[in-house]
């Protein structure tokens, strides 16, 4: 280099920690999917992010419930207690038929 690096990256308008700064590779998820969906399946499809959660924790995983709901919304898996049931709109007291 003519220049140091400092003077270099002054000229050219770029932040040194631009200069030096190297992309960190991603993780593959591909294990901690295929542990949701099993630990899943093994609750008989009972388990919300909560009971996941602590179920992957003593697999040796840690992760976010907002992870979870993600991976969950990816294969569709919905917990028996979060489906949606009918309710039947509220009937007024006192209104005549």
């Amino acid at each position: 280099h003519k220049y140091p690096i400092a003077a270099m990256c002054r000229i050219l308008g770029v932040s040194r920690s631009t200069y030096y700064y190297q992309a960190k590779p991603k993780n593959s998820e591909a294990d901690l999917e295929k542990a949701v969906v099993e630990a899943f399946d093994r609750s008989r499809k009972n388990y919300g992010t909560r009971k996941l959660k602590v179920a992957l924790a003593l697999m040796g995983f840690t992760v976010s419930r907002r992870k979870l709901a993600t991976i969950m919304r990816k294969f569709h898996l919905v917990s028996n207690y979060t489906k949606a049931t009918f309710k039947k709109g509220k009937v007024r007291v006192n209104e005549a038929p």
